[in-house]
């Protein structure tokens, strides 16, 4: 079996962490896929090459290699709702983003789940909270960098079409307002939409981790995927779009890193 994650070791206090790039599936399960579910729409796609710049920053970067619909690593492991009264996704998704069956089969039994969170959920936490402690003991303190996108337009999940850039810090719990402010100031003048903890304000990883007090500061941002991709099926990375938007995104996450330094 393949590794469950991809890890790129460096030494600043910065971690980009991917948690939904992944696209490998074990065979027993990849044989019960529907026709769409073999698409795998929900997948992060391309955040491995849009964050190319990360080796610059001397970031360290995790990154998932199997896929969300084997399970969200962005779940807590008792599959908490992380939105009370809105539509969601799960930690073992039946259901694609636009509310397509992903599987022919019926949802994984108790011990299924807890297999797959034992070979997949797990090693990604594990390894995220190491080297967590290993850059705050190097430097005092550090930053996380989630790093997701999303379909621009979802009806089931949000009305309407997201804003470019959505960041979330769980309301500002996750970290603190400097590394924020510093993120909005980044980009004034930029063509792209950036929100504050909107309609995203951090999945189970930026809410179960952040914690500025204790020099843990995480910030997740969800991206529009129509900022540097194509939204349908192949789902094709667009050089053409990603050119404009990861200055600005390089940007953000410097800014973000500078103010974390200063304080």
């Amino acid at each position: 079996m393949q590794s469950p994650y991809t890890f790129l070791a460096n030494d600043s206090p910065l971690i980009i962490s991917i948690p939904h790039v992944g696209t490998e599936i074990p065979p027993y399960i990849a044989q019960t896929l529907t026709p769409v579910g073999q698409q795998l729409a929900d997948t992060d796609w391309h955040l491995d090459q849009l964050y190319d710049f990360a080796d610059e920053l001397n970031a360290s970067v995790l990154m998932a290699n199997y896929s969300r619909y084997v399970v969200d690593l962005n779940r807590s492991a008792n599959d908490e709702s992380l939105y009370p009264g809105q539509t969601v996704t799960g930690l073992f998704p039946q259901l694609t983003f636009r509310g397509e069956r992903i599987f022919e089969s019926e949802a994984p039994n108790d011990h299924e789940r807890q297999q797959r969170l034992k070979n997949f959920w797990q090693p990604y936490h594990d390894k995220l909270k190491l080297e967590i402690d290993r850059l705050k003991n190097k430097h005092g303190k550090v930053l996380v960098w989630e790093a997701h996108s999303i379909a621009s337009v979802l009806p089931r999940l949000f009305e309407g079409q997201l804003p470019d850039l959505n960041i979330g810090t769980n309301s500002g719990l996750t970290a603190t307002l400097s590394v924020v402010d510093a993120i909005e100031k980044s980009l004034k003048g930029c063509p792209f939409k950036l929100v504050v903890n909107d309609r995203f304000k951090g999945g189970y990883i930026t809410r179960s981790l952040g914690n500025p007090s204790e020099g843990v500061h995480v910030v997740q941002l969800e991206m529009c995927q129509s900022t540097y991709m194509n939204e349908s099926y192949p789902f094709e990375y667009r050089s053409d779009l990603a050119n404009q938007v990861k200055p600005y995104l390089r940007n953000m996450i410097q800014s973000a890193l500078d103010a974390l330094n200063k304080s």
